[in-house]
């Protein structure tokens, strides 16, 4: 019986897969793709390494020729598929049908070169009749959909590879250019943009609540005396009136003047309109609007929505979730029309299959919608007990769109009503009121779309009013002024930028949830609620790109890069041309990448790509500006950081001078009796501090502890925290010191240590208390437990603990640091599986073992220091202070030996230093917190001062080996 290797992308497809093609067939994943162009200087082969054009891994003076290596985590995948390729008869590549797809397909047959027969296998979704049908009719790899999948992969390469660069000349490092991902970044800053600009207008108007027989409802107030009142459409982004708008616009004594003058009279109604309506069902998913309802009614990211729907897709649930297609097949809507049929009956479903043809603009692949898979659809209750939380309510929403698409119209009416009134003053009100009556609800049995405008998602609501006619009298049971506001644009949500991009045809569906991320794990934006808000680097970066770059971020210009790629896919264009046209420039209307770049490096100002204008601030002398190490606010000799939190368009000038003012603020809050010093309270670019004395020597410093406020904070408290370490007392011949350390508060007695429950236990816990700590046993090293643990029913619990720069999120197999503003407290359990699936890496050191020489010396070590326990039981008092810490970065302290229990005055000199060390280390690390850069590139001065700290230590350190040296004689 011949062998069939079967080759798909992922080990959960391999798995349902394997299930319905039976006996003779091997089913084997790839686990993604197997090859890439190098992403680092080692990946490059040593043959290449001396060429000019191979730190971009394209050659690009031979038609740009790509160099594709293995990664080293995919070698032993790719051995294992080429080991089976031994006693195989066929192989049959069943990666996705779209170009991405094409493009592994294409890749593992370049790579595993296998000698027997190769088909090409595609299907839509993952049933037995789809997997039979798919394997009965294979065909050849599509060479066109390769060619526009390459060329997309050599587009981001070189696009990446050389403005990328600039940005870290000029900007900051770390940052990175795309092309959608820098359009996205320039609509968020545009309209952030639009938000600093805006002013906001205010009015007044009336709000009644009015009843007639028997119902009550509100009614607004429209016009006075005939003219209409004035609402938010009639002001400006500056909070005036526009030209030409005759209305009345009421201050708030007016309003309320106006509401004691009606109150008490009569109302009848002035008028009544009725007008009927018909809504039709939306069409079915395609990917794009799969992620903007998973955002809007199941708070989904994009990429959480594409990882449920990929979950989906590879059980056999849902048919393929990458697709511009509205298209349902026949077998589809027959299936959705059954349900409609015996879940609702008759009356609900459409006299007619709907079909829903048009499809986005550039679509790509002619796919079906998403839809349940099979002929006849599973509903969601009877999948709850297979489905984990995400991919349930996932499910769910895809089912109800689909069935919903084959249901009737919808039908309904819309009244409009008018009352009016004369006031005690004589003027003439009118009041309006809107309802709406839904007569037959049709589709929206089913389902009913989300909206990203709240406001909106309140007029879809049904709102009855009486049954009345014209001449009715009607009874004020309320009226009050109320004030209104003009409200600025709304920022983005993922939702709707994703809708903003399909839009303007920018980018392909499949991408949108990996752009969305890597803008935020960029640092372009960060996400508050459902908004992102664009950082001060997102507006740096954007002035460099649209200043420098324009094309490049030209809306029309992006959207025409996808047409070039359809054009590539359908054989209309070739690659080579194409790519010596936008890299080059040849051709008629290219862009010439390289030269464009190559000429405006060297003129492009940092300082001036850097300081942000900001219309608030106009005329201030206050300047924004983004530096290596953040935004800072700059007026003449003056600066001062600004806070992670505030967004862009929450700063104006009084928020700005109050910056300046704490940032150059110094208080001395007294002296200290001991020394006679000055106590200074500071706001440090870094954080807030107290210091003993002046800069120079350096001075003792201590950092707030949580709770404190620079404000607020006295003479007593500042000598509290300068006071750290603190002198416990002795247990067992061996001192006791309070620190607070980089992990918190602790208590440390020679060698030994151990935890404090809060802060302000370092300044009294007592003896007694700390030996009744040292008396429990210690928890080792690590084992510290979780800060909170998410139980999911179809994985592994994820636990949320504590990280050394920031917290983290881990199964045991990813880790994942929280971002800056996503507070651990409120995560969720599904967005803590968000976070892990969408940003969870393996740990740096996964799968490494130990050399045996490295666990011999290790070995010989820990006997060594055994042997040197044994012969000196007695522990010096060097040994219990840090030394080796205060070394750290420099050349290493000796450790000093003395006679047991010796206590040189050198020694309190040491350890008072290296108190001074570890305070200024633990401010340094607090500062970096989350950053995942070297502490010297983010905080140069903190950075600084441990350096001097472990200069002054290390001198310490070297008084007391000569101190001992002397005492030995």
């Amino acid at each position: 019986m011949s062998k069939i290797l079967v080759i798909v992308e992922s080990p959960a497809k391999a798995k349902t897969i394997e299930k319905y093609l039976g006996k003779g067939y091997i089913v084997e994943s790839s686990i993604g793709h197997i090859r890439d162009l190098p992403k680092s200087a080692a990946e490059i082969p040593p043959k290449f390494k001396n060429q000019s054009w191979a730190r971009l891994g394209i050659d690009v003076e031979h038609d740009f020729e790509p160099i594709y290596v293995v990664s080293a985590e995919k070698k032993s995948q790719v051995a294992k598929l080429k080991s089976l390729l031994k006693d195989v008869d066929e192989v049959v590549l069943a990666t996705d049908d779209d170009r991405e797809g094409e493009s592994i397909a294409w890749h593992l047959y370049q790579e595993l070169r296998p000698r027997v027969p190769v088909r090409r296998m595609v299907f839509h979704e993952i049933t037995p009749e789809a997997i039979r049908k798919a394997i009965q009719n294979p065909r050849s790899i599509d060479q066109n959909l390769v060619e526009a999948q390459e060329t997309r992969r050599a587009l981001d390469r070189l696009y990446g590879y050389e403005v990328s660069p600039v940005l870290w000349k000029k900007v900051a490092p770390k940052l990175s250019a795309g092309r959608v991902q820098s359009v996205a970044t320039r609509m968020l800053v545009e309209r952030e943009r639009e938000r600093m600009r805006f002013r906001s207008a205010t009015w007044w108007d009336l709000e009644g609540l009015f009843e007639a027989k028997g119902v009550r409802f509100p009614a607004a107030l429209a016009e006075l005396d005939g003219v209409r009142l004035a609402s938010g459409k009639d002001f400006d982004a500056q909070g005036r009136l526009k030209d030409g708008a005759k209305v009345v616009r009421l201050a708030e004594g007016e309003a309320r003047a106006l509401a004691q003058a009606l109150a008490g009279s009569d109302f009848r109604v002035a008028s009544l309109e009725e007008r009927p309506f018909t809504q039709r069902p939306y069409a079915p998913f395609i990917t794009s609007t799969l992620q903007q309802e998973g955002g809007r009614k199941l708070g989904f990211s994009a990429a959480r929505t594409m990882r449920a729907a990929q979950r989906l897709y590879e059980g056999g649930y849902i048919t393929y979730m990458r697709t511009d297609s509205t298209t349902l097949s026949q077998e589809a809507m027959d299936a959705a029309r059954k349900q409609v049929r015996s879940l609702y009956g008759d009356a609900y479903l459409h006299p007619a299959p709907r079909t829903y043809d048009k499809k986005s603009k550039n679509a790509q692949e002619a796919h079906e919608a998403i839809r349940p898979a099979g002929s006849t659809f599973r509903t969601p209750e009877s999948l709850r007990a297979e489905l984990g939380d995400d991919e349930f309510r996932l499910y769910d929403l895809i089912w109800k769109r689909t069935v919903a698409s084959q249901m009737a119209d919808a039908r309904g009416r819309r009244t409009a009503l008018r009352l009016e009134g004369a006031a005690s003053d004589g003027r003439r009100a009118t009041f309006s009121a809107s309802g709406k009556t839904i007569d037959f609800p049709g589709f929206l049995r089913a389902y009913v779309e989300g909206s990203d405008d709240p406001e909106a998602a309140l007029e879809d609501r049904e709102t009855i009013l009486p049954d009345v006619t014209r001449g009715d009298a009607v009874e004020a049971r309320k009226l009050e002024a109320k004030s209104h506001a003009t409200q600025p644009p709304a920022r983005y949500t993922e939702a709707s930028l994703v809708q903003a991009l399909e839009a303007a045809g920018i980018g392909r569906p499949s991408t949108y949830a990996s752009i969305l991320s890597t803008i935020q794990d960029r640092g372009y934006a960060v996400r508050r609620g459902t908004a992102l808000v664009p950082t001060w680097t997102a507006f740096a970066t954007s002035a460099l790109m649209e200043g420098n770059f324009g094309r490049l971020v030209d809306y029309d210009f992006t959207a025409r890069m996808e047409e070039d790629l359809d054009d590539i896919a359908g054989g209309r264009k070739r690659r080579g041309p194409y790519l010596r046209a936008f890299y080059f420039g040849e051709g008629e209307g290219g862009l010439g990448l390289k030269n464009l770049v190559e000429s405006r490096l060297e003129t492009i100002d940092p300082r001036e790509v850097a300081t942000i204008e900001v219309p608030r601030l106009e005329g201030s002398g206050i300047e924004v500006r983004v530096g290596r190490y953040g935004p800072f606010l700059k007026r003449g000799e003056e600066t001062a950081n600004i806070p992670a939190d505030l967004a862009p368009d929450e700063l104006d000038l009084e928020r700005a001078e109050e910056l300046l003012r704490t940032a150059q603020g110094e208080r001395v809050l007294g002296t200290d009796p001991g020394t006679g010093l000055p106590v200074l309270a500071r706001a440090g670019r870094y954080g807030p501090y107290v210091q003993l004395g002046e800069d120079t020597p350096p001075a003792k410093t201590a950092s707030l502890l949580p709770g404190d406020k620079l404000e607020a904070l006295t003479l007593e408290r500042a000598l509290e925290l300068l006071s750290l370490p603190r002198f416990v007392g002795k247990l067992d011949g061996e001192e006791v010191w309070a620190y607070n350390g980089r992990y918190g508060p602790y208590l440390k007695k020679g060698s030994d240590s151990r935890n404090l429950g809060s802060h302000e236990q370092l300044f009294t816990v007592t003896l007694e208390e700390a030996e009744r700590l040292f008396q429990q046993p210690k928890a080792r090293r690590g084992a510290k437990g979780p800060l909170r643990v998410f139980e999911y029913p179809d994985r592994e619990p994820i636990e949320l603990r504590e990280g050394r720069f920031a917290p983290y999120l881990t199964d045991g197999q990813l880790n994942a640091s929280l971002r800056s503003g996503e507070d651990p407290l409120e995560l969720s359990a599904a967005e803590a599986r968000d976070i892990l699936g969408e940003r969870g890496k393996p740990p740096k050191n996964a799968g490494k073992r130990p050399s045996r020489s490295a666990g011999t010396a290790k070995a010989a070590a820990k006997g060594k220091a055994g042997a040197r326990k044994a012969a000196a039981p007695a522990k010096t008092a060097a040994r219990k202070a840090p030394a080796s810490r205060a070394a750290k970065g420099g050349k290493a302290a000796t450790k000093p030996r003395a006679a047991a229990g010796s206590k040189p005055a050198e020694w309190r000199e040491l350890q008072a230093y290296v108190g001074v060390l570890s305070d200024t280390e633990r401010r340094l690390v607090t500062a970096t917190r989350g950053e995942g850069r070297k502490v010297e590139e983010v905080a140069p001065e903190l950075g600084l001062e441990v350096a001097k700290a472990r200069g002054m230590a290390l001198q310490a350190s070297k008084k007391l080996n000569q101190a001992l040296r002397e005492a030995r004689g």
